[in-house]
């Protein structure tokens, strides 16, 4: 019932916090709570959590429709459990940065946050594929709303991008998943067996590409990341586009390892190049959201190398990476927000010399940064590294392309650092601007701390997700040797 709990507790939150006819003040106040004790939950199923156990857990199942093989299937991999726990650190974070800025409709926009969390939550729980597409479609509809209502200047255009893109991919999916459930006799993903159609598998592939987004599909990325208030993009690319990970590792991979593996080269061509791609782009762009969107973009490329290396080094690595930049997006998100609100502008040409006068701000940033940038010891070089030798297997100029990217990401990296602290004093930067205030310290903060945590002991996540010799275990428990 745990896991029935962390997707049900956020969407009951959101009916509450829409129904009361509460003050602003304790409008987002509940919705901040709401998303704390959220927090708690999922750490007290941490405590129940049995890593040394392969399989699902924490799981309930009940029949929803049995004459067409439907059920309410929830439960987690120990993979999909370390997703979820992003989620909710994340979305509590992006909450309470909506609290502390005071987003006007307070009722409607933190009722959609915080729907959007429980939809995440179900999407890494649901082991039923029509609960999974429910899922993976729900939280479209809030983010549409979020994009459009509160977003900036652009925000039509921004959200017609998204809709149209991600409509497409939501089409394509549906299909396959009528087809596959058709098929196998059943749409249980613990009971099903694996397929090997090629045209089932590329609509599953092709709405995972347009949701995390992978090269070339990522035309919606860069509008709606700029247009989204900060902490509806910082949910966004931290948290949302993993939901692409999880399809992969869930359906694509477990369910069609035949066509998986024929088209492994193509995935990881399309991955190096949205890696090398995305990351050239940040360098290029002119502002501190252009940066960190298209980070972001290079990060998913780097992760979707690590999923189809197709072995055990490469998938733990991607995990890791995958809970690494949930944190690490959303911290510098939430910051170039803090930026924002500051200067008036993201632009890097208008802003510079912050660090003077402000210590705890540049202390915050240089340690995000430094942390994106992977240096030896911190959770994302471990992440990386991982990945680099998951990926040798597959050739050895894929892992020239992750070393190509890291260079790459210090070059972007020290150039968003060296923009915001470091230089003279920008046109937008004034005297009277202060340093980090307590209430925004505390949501960025924990997120760092994570970081740091998990720089500290990275095998917490490394040593307690798949392994190879589970995978079948993990996946297909029924036709587990």
């Amino acid at each position: 019932m745990l896991t029935t709990a962390l997707i049900v507790f956020p969407l009951a939150g959101a009916i509450l916090v829409a129904a009361l006819p509460l003050p602003r003040t304790a409008t987002a106040g509940l919705s901040l709570l709401v998303a704390l004790f959220e927090v708690a939950l999922w750490i007290v199923c941490l405590l129940r959590f049995e890593f040394e156990g392969a399989g699902l857990q924490l799981g309930t199942s009940r029949e929803w429709v049995e004459s067409l093989g439907i059920s309410y299937s929830v439960g987690f991999f120990s993979f999909s459990f370390w997703l979820a726990g992003a989620t909710v650190i994340v979305s509590a974070a992006a909450i309470g940065y909506a609290v502390w800025v005071g987003r006007d409709r307070p009722r409607a926009y933190h009722a959609l946050m915080l729907f959007l969390t429980g939809a995440v939550v179900a999407t890494f729980a649901a082991q039923d594929l029509l609960l999974f597409y429910v899922s993976f479609e729900a939280m479209l509809i809030p983010l549409y709303i979020l994009v459009g209502v509160w977003g900036g200047s652009r925000r039509s255009v921004a959200t017609f991008r998204f809709v149209v893109y991600t409509m497409a991919g939501s089409l394509l999916m549906l299909a396959s998943v009528v087809a596959f459930g058709v098929t196998q006799g059943t749409f249980s993903l613990l009971e099903s067996g694996t397929s090997d159609n090629v045209w089932i598998y590329l609509g599953f592939a092709v709405a995972f590409a347009i949701k995390a987004p992978l090269f070339p599909l990522h035309g919606w990325l860069p509008l709606a990341y700029r247009e989204a208030p900060v902490e509806v993009t910082a949910v966004l690319s931290g948290i949302v586009s993993k939901t692409a990970i999880y399809g992969f590792l869930r359906i694509g991979i477990a369910k069609f390892p035949e066509p998986t593996d024929d088209l492994a080269g193509v995935v990881l061509v399309l991955a190096a190049a949205g890696l090398v791609y995305g990351s050239v782009m940040a360098f290029r762009a002119p502002d501190l959201r252009g940066i960190v969107a298209y980070s972001s973009m290079a990060q998913m490329g780097l992760i979707t190398l690590g999923v189809f290396a197709l072995n055990g080094g490469g998938i733990t690595g991607a995990v890791l990476q995958s809970v690494n930049h949930a944190l690490v997006s959303a911290s510098m998100f939430l910051l170039v927000g803090m930026v924002e609100r500051r200067c008036g502008t993201g632009d890097v040409a208008a802003i510079g010399g912050m660090a003077r006068g402000r210590p705890i701000l540049a202390t915050v940033v240089l340690t995000a940064g430094m942390i994106t940038l992977a240096v030896p010891g911190s959770t994302t070089f471990a992440g990386e590294f991982l990945i680099m030798t998951g990926v040798y297997g597959q050739g050895w100029g894929y892992t020239a392309v992750v070393a190509l990217a890291i260079v790459l990401a210090a070059m972007y990296t020290l150039r968003l650092i060296s923009a915001v602290l470091h230089g003279r004093q920008g046109a937008s930067v004034s005297d009277e601007a202060l340093d980090l205030r307590p209430g925004e310290l505390s949501l960025v903060l924990p997120l760092v701390l994570c970081l740091l945590a998990l720089s500290a002991w990275p095998a917490a996540i490394s040593d307690r997700t798949l392994d190879t010799r589970d995978y079948v275990a993990f996946f297909s428990p029924n036709e587990a040797p």
